[in-house]
């Protein structure tokens, strides 16, 4: 009763599309081929392996199943397991990643989550030096949700390397992570030429009207076309008519119905192999007879299992589902507890099968399946956590137990990033619970899920919520949930929201001096923009210094450096925090373009994109659409800042389409800053000014207190060469007027502004204070344009000696950082002066896309690729196909040429990121 002869003949395209994609010339990439059961999905993987194995590649093969859904990384290690060898010649750090991943080695924290997606790049990438790898995973829709994470990773990184990934998911199934950076392939029903070619060619064709019915019942579906024409052959017609259930349903209890003629230890045999992992370990083994016997040839003749050497497999995975639904309860009792008995050597398998089979409360399986969690978190399983912790409070004891871990498994399905799950645990939690601390707890997990979405109002009144009910006695919490709620004020800029979160934390704390205030009060304080209270900037040296080796502190101390303008200090403490390493777990920082943008203003382009590459990659895989909205609106700045207005207008479309500018108003104004800054340099100031002027409301106030503030220079000149000084000057005015000059910065900011607008006879002064407040080595840019603007009001006035130092000194910084429609336009500058401007030989370096400069950049500090591609998230051999696509434009032929040409050395030009 096989149908694998006819895959050519069912689907011709799709297996020749496939097989010329895995086995071309090219580098490989990521096929998703989805499909109704039975449609021929693992027959098409069968036939791309046989095409694969046949032109020399290494064939990895996975599949999914229920019995491991719930263990951290199992379809992962099914994949590696035939290579696991080569994973001790990974680089250390990589090794113990995917090593504590699967359980081996110390445990510890949890391994990074990027970390461990570079690991599986590398060792895929070098086992591909030997010979293209194919890997293939079938039933995706039922692997855990780590594995799954690894290989969505893989999928966006595999770049120039000779790997495929072709997954197999039924239809209806999405896989997150997945909908970009593939090929997608959609089975559908066979023709009917095809399925008469495929009937014909079975041992007994059916013939006359049971053919029909077989043809009609079928609908198309290769599986359902083998089953009924056997059907029809042993037993005469298929059916009886009436209204058909689902072609799944039908081959369900058409298996069901052979399962039940055979004898009761058959039976059982095949209950186990169903009940246990696709590769079944041999403890299990041992239960089952050996692939000789009869048993299995019986069950083999009805169609049930595949016997391929000494491997039993089951036919197909709905055989699988029919063996568990024709079992009664007692049937299935009795193999979950042989298979518990046989693995007591693995707690966390033995614990599962024990509460397959548990009805009621048990605290001895509750307790295995809470240490089965602990085990899973350290290995960086939250999807598999949760999910132990959530059957760990169903079958606890006492009703105390069960809140905690349902609170418990809240904040694990929280790293998720699976909203819809987070939710159904806190309504969970509010069942058991009316103590306001849980309730509160959960409401606060809730929020936290929710503001990474673009469901922020909601998200802010959940927060409000948890933080009112943990005032009392849980401070701690309290603060947490006001934290939360200050990352959404801040992406909102709702003043509203400044002032509950304010008006809470002075009632909860009272009003003592600032300094007496706990860190984190002062901090989302800061965050929400009520800086008056915080009192923090005169602090932050010290913090920082103090704070050296706490990662996350110094993560939140470059939040708030940026927020007080203080980017020198931010720099210094975003570096220290990445340079530790450390994990905070899959999910986003919520400000996590904060970071992006503050290494934008330093002038380290590449870094901040590639910050902004990572933040998308992340928020990508959990569809979380606002963090992937904030990477987008910081990479079309920096795009449309280096003169590339194409690739800016289609970052700033992605971002627009991820949010709802009324409740991220800071994503919004970033956004219309890219747009604006990319029509200044494609000429358009018409277009430029509206952008900028959308960053204020109509009668001059700022759309975001802190986001909006940046763009008053680039207004003013907007303005001046589109006929709007009138209302640009409304708008600097209402600026003075309202005190929006908190920080040295935004003074400087403003009197840029009123420089570019102000009367020819005053302009000069507003020019040399905004000179002397600004800070080149911090904001290169900035103080780069006021320079430029400056010189160019001087040489209108015919003072050109005055005019000249300037403008060289401008046209330097914008070589230097890229910035090209600047640089042209200083250059431009110079020449109108009479000063003989050298071409600007070719700055080969900008002449790189941002990942080649950041990764000429590391080599020519001797790094080896595996060194940069464990840095930037990148396998080896991607890094080393980079550097050899960017020494020809440089103008070398070897890596140690990189040093003399990017490097400081005796006064020659240094390139723009560190």
């Amino acid at each position: 009763m096989s149908y694998a002869p006819f895959a050519d003949a069912a689907h011709p395209p799709e297996l020749r599309e496939i097989a010329e994609a895995v086995t071309g010339p090219g580098p490989g990439g990521t096929i998703l081929l989805s499909g109704m059961p039975g449609i021929g999905k693992s027959t098409l993987l069968e036939q791309a392996a046989q095409h694969a194995r046949a032109a020399g590649h290494r064939v990895l093969r996975a599949v999914a199943g229920p019995a491991e859904a719930a263990l951290p990384f199992a379809t992962l290690h099914q994949l590696l397991r035939p290579v696991r060898d080569a994973v001790t010649e990974l680089p250390v750090r990589q090794r113990a990643a995917l090593q504590g991943a699967f359980g081996l080695g110390e445990t510890g924290d949890p391994p990074d989550p990027m970390l461990l997606g570079v690991a599986v790049l590398t060792l895929l990438s070098e086992l591909a030096t030997e010979a293209p790898v194919l890997a293939l995973l079938d039933d995706a829709q039922r692997a855990d949700r780590a594995s799954l994470d690894v290989l969505a990773f893989v999928a966006r990184r595999i770049g120039e390397e000779r790997v495929s990934l072709l997954i197999a998911v039924e239809n209806g199934d999405s896989l997150t992570g997945f909908d970009a950076h593939r090929s997608a392939f959609e089975l559908g029903p066979v023709e009917p030429a095809v399925a008469e070619r495929l009937l014909d060619r079975q041992p007994r064709p059916p013939v006359g009207e049971a053919r029909r019915r077989v043809l009609d019942e079928s609908e198309g579906n290769p599986l359902a076309l083998v089953e009924l024409a056997g059907t029809v052959a042993s037993e005469g017609e298929p059916g009886a008519g009436g209204a058909a259930p689902a072609i799944a349903t039908r081959l369900v209890r058409r298996w069901g119905d052979r399962l039940t003629e055979m004898g009761r230890p058959a039976r059982h045999c095949l209950l186990v192999l169903a009940l246990s992992a696709a590769d079944p370990a041999e403890p299990v083994l041992a239960l089952l007879p050996e692939a000789s016997d009869q048993m299995w040839a019986t069950a083999e003749s009805a169609g049930l299992i595949h016997r391929t050497g000494g491997r039993i497999s089951f036919r197909h995975p709905l055989v699988r589902s029919a063996v568990h639904q024709a079992a009664s309860f007692e049937e299935r009792r009795a193999a979950h507890l042989a298979l518990a008995d046989a693995l007591k050597e693995d707690p966390d398998r033995r614990a599962w099968h024990l509460a397959a089979i548990t009805t009621g409360p048990d605290k001895d399986v509750s307790a295995a399946l809470e240490h089965g969690a602990h085990r899973a978190r350290r290995r960086g399983g939250y999807a598999a956590a949760a999910r132990a912790l959530e059957r760990a409070a169903e079958l606890s004891v006492d009703r105390a137990d069960h809140v905690r871990l349902i609170a418990s498994a809240t904040e694990m399905a929280v790293m998720t990033g699976q909203l819809a799950w987070v939710e159904r645990l806190a309504a969970l939690t509010r069942v058991w619970t009316d103590d306001p601390v849980p309730l509160a707890v959960a409401a606060l997990q809730t929020g936290r899920i929710m503001a990474f979405t673009t469901s922020h109002t909601a998200a802010f009144r959940q927060l409000i919520a948890a933080a009112r009910q943990l005032t009392a006695g849980h401070t701690e919490g309290a603060l947490q949930a006001l934290s939360a709620a200050a990352v959404i004020r801040f992406y909102s800029g709702e003043e509203s929201q400044r002032d509950e979160i304010e008006t809470l934390l002075l009632g909860m704390l009272g009003d003592p001096p600032a300094d007496s205030l706990p860190f984190t009060a002062r901090w989302l304080m800061t965050v929400a923009g009520t800086l008056d209270s915080a009192g923090l900037g005169p602090e932050l040296p010290h913090l920082i210094a103090t704070a050296e080796q706490q990662p996350e502190r110094l993560h939140l101390l470059g939040v708030a450096a940026w927020m007080l303008d203080e980017t020198g200090l931010a720099i210094r403490s975003f570096d220290a925090s990445f340079a530790l390493w450390s994990s905070r777990g899959p999910l986003p920082d919520g400000l996590g373009g904060v970071a992006a943008m503050t290494y934008l203003e330093h002038g380290r382009w590449v870094r901040a994109q590639a910050l902004c590459a990572e933040l998308a990659a992340v928020a990508d895989t959990y569809g979380l659409d606002h963090a992937a909205a904030c990477a987008a609106s910081v990479d079309a700045m920096a795009l449309a800042l280096r003169g590339d207005t194409t690739r800016a207008r289609e970052q700033a479309a992605r971002a627009w389409s991820l949010i709802d500018p009324s409740e991220s108003r800071a994503v919004a104004v970033h956004t219309h800053r890219a747009l604006g800054i990319a029509a200044t340099a494609a000429g358009d100031h018409e277009g430029a000014y509206a952008h900028f002027r959308a960053a204020f409301e109509a009668d001059g106030r700022p759309v975001h207190y802190q986001a909006s503030t940046p763009a008053l220079p680039e207004l003013a000149a907007a303005a001046v060469r589109s006929g709007h000084h009138r209302e640009a000057a409304d708008v600097i005015e209402y600026a003075t007027r309202s005190g929006d000059s908190r920080s040295t910065r935004a003074r400087a900011l403003l009197l840029h502004s009123r420089a570019l607008l102000a009367d020819p006879d005053h302009a000069k002064t507003h020019f040399r204070a905004a000179l002397a407040l600004s800070t080149p080595s911090d904001r290169p840019f900035e103080h780069a344009r006021i320079l430029l603007d400056y010189a160019e009001w001087l040489r209108r006035r015919r003072r050109i000696a005055e005019a000249r130092p300037l403008l060289t000194e401008s046209l330097d910084v914008f070589r230097r950082l890229g910035a090209r429609p600047w640089a042209a336009r200083a250059q431009a500058e110079l020449r109108a002066t009479g000063t003989q401007v050298a071409a600007a030989e070719p700055d080969a370096f900008i002449d790189l896309t941002p990942q080649q400069q950041q990764i000429a950049h590391l080599a020519a500090r001797g790094l080896t690729n595996r060194e940069i591609g464990e840095m930037i998230f990148l396998s080896p051999r991607t890094v080393g196909s980079h550097l050899y696509r960017a020494f020809p434009k440089l103008g070398i032929t070897a890596r140690s040429q990189l040093r003399d040409v990017l490097l400081p050395t005796r006064g020659k030009r240094r390139p723009p990121d560190r």
